[in-house]
């Protein structure tokens, strides 16, 4: 897959963009919505880089409470968040969605940055925990995923498990450990927060090392979870949504949360952002309050994503595989001061490792 450098995000044409009801989501790549879109005061539109299977059964139960019709346009998984991310910034001159439901608070502080959103303080944000969200209000955090080792066990045994990131570097997994590429999704996030938590040197010989070490870059979380499985890779780096997918289906892995370098797991909240110039800026709202609600962090924790409230006391399934966020060290972020680095090493050192080493 060939990559594209964030410096193009302004320049990059708008992508047509069909936006279809609820319950059957376009790809990103459909026409751009009319004007009766626009003018039909009863819809909202969404876009989002959660994977459409989660964000579907969500937004049905909103047309069932409401009666508003959601039109959902999905991201593609290769090019997870930074598709839509692009579409956004595109489109500013002529909003087509309503509301961005991100994986991830750092494509929402892009929007931001490049005036995209607006801000909203919805009023069923109380008791979600502050740090996640942007100070002004341009976005609102939810339940999370968490970035975890994945290991076979059929090729790693327990008392050999990796136990941080620094492991990828190490000889006894050469040629054995893969990624996904860490200019898209949530991979390029974490990478984002090595360089703000280690600082750029550090950060830069830790991926020399990855490369030095026979690390592969796959095209996404997904990919690495099916290659790890397969028995085709010892190890690999996603996001415990992907692992809850193999322990589902009863596949031979386990899952380490990484103490990277001593300073702990990255966490990786849902993001809601309205969009400027919304064309349902009223309805956009009402989707925001109803994504926010613990009902919806309890609905994300039962589904097979099994999301992590952030909400303290919103109950999660017997089984529920995740330790929660509070009883894991995390990975010290600051998510609003992110996407200026995620955006720096996207178009200077990231993207000249990705085409050096994929």
């Amino acid at each position: 897959m060939k990559t594209r450098s964030w410096v193009l995000w302004l320049a990059i044409p708008v992508v047509a963009a069909g936006i279809a009801g609820c319950a059957k989501s376009p790809s990103p790549s459909g026409a751009i919505g009319s004007a009766n879109d626009a003018a039909d005061s009863g819809s909202v539109v969404v876009y989002t880089s959660v994977d459409e299977v989660f964000a579907e059964p969500i937004c049905k139960q909103f047309e069932q409470a409401t009666g508003i019709t959601v039109k959902l346009v999905p991201d593609a998984e290769e090019t997870k968040s930074t598709g839509l991310l692009n579409r956004l910034i595109a489109e500013k001159g002529r909003p087509q969605a309503d509301v961005f439901w991100s994986g991830d608070p750092v494509r929402a502080a892009v929007l931001k940055s490049k005036g995209v959103s607006a801000a909203y303080r919805s009023p069923a944000a109380a008791g979600l925990p502050l740090e996640f969200s942007d100070p002004g209000h341009h976005w609102t955090c939810f339940s999370a995923r968490a970035r975890v080792l994945l290991y076979n066990k059929d090729l790693v045994p327990e008392d050999r498990k990796p136990t941080s990131i620094d492991d990828f570097a190490n000889s006894r997994f050469r040629d054995k450990a893969c990624i996904a590429n860490p200019l898209f999704g949530t991979t390029s996030m974490h990478a984002a927060a090595l360089f703000q938590t280690l600082g750029d040197e550090a950060a830069k010989a830790f991926f020399h090392s990855l490369a030095d070490n026979g690390v592969k870059i796959l095209s996404s979380n997904g990919e690495v979870r099916r290659r790890v499985v397969l028995g085709q890779f010892a190890i690999g780096l996603t996001d415990t949504d992907d692992v809850n997918v193999a322990i589902g289906e009863g596949k031979p892995v386990g899952f380490v949360y990484p103490d990277a370098h001593g300073m702990g797991t990255l966490v990786v909240p849902n993001a809601a952002v309205l969009i400027a110039a919304a064309p349902h800026g009223e309805n956009g709202k009402k989707f925001i309050d109803y994504l926010l609600r613990p009902e919806t962090e309890t609905a994300l924790a039962n589904s097979e994503a099994a999301q992590m409230p952030l909400r303290p006391g919103v109950e999660v399934p017997d089984g529920f595989p995740f330790k929660l966020v509070g009883q894991f060290k995390a990975l010290p972020v600051d998510y609003a001061t992110l996407a200026g680095k995620l955006e720096e090493i996207s178009r200077g050192f990231l993207k000249q490792w990705v085409d050096e080493n994929q």
